[in-house]
């Protein structure tokens, strides 16, 4: 089961990212992949928790290492329902998907501006 234990390599994500931001059109990548970039969070920090690598998220999935590394990657790639399910269960998770009010409700189509999400 060794083969099983993960160990971390250190890295501090908030001096990555002052330091990236000052390359050009970095902040409006990033800005345009925020959500995915929560997500890709989410799912590391779930892997982190569990203690697991991503050879042994694959193997619980019944997948492959790089099946779950592009998952945990940005980029083109948009996972399935049933694929955030899967990894969620190998890592000990459930998976829960909300829609959360926008603060600004301007964003609404015209015709459903008295409208908001019920969060």
């Amino acid at each position: 089961m060794d083969e099983l234990k993960y160990e971390p390599i250190t890295h501090d994500h908030q001096v990555f990212l002052e330091e990236a931001m000052r390359r050009k059109g970095f902040r409006q990548a990033y800005g345009d992949l925020g959500e995915e970039y929560a997500l890709i969070r989410e799912l590391l920090a779930a892997r982190t928790r569990a203690g697991l690598t991503q050879e042994a998220v694959a193997r619980f999935m019944g997948t492959t290492k790089s099946a779950v590394s592009r998952l945990e990657s940005a980029g083109r790639h948009s996972p399935s329902m049933a694929t955030l399910r899967k990894y969620a269960e190998a890592v000990g998770c459930h998976l829960e998907i909300r829609l959360v009010p926008d603060a600004r409700p301007s964003g609404l189509p015209a015709d459903r501006a008295g409208e908001r999400c019920a969060g």
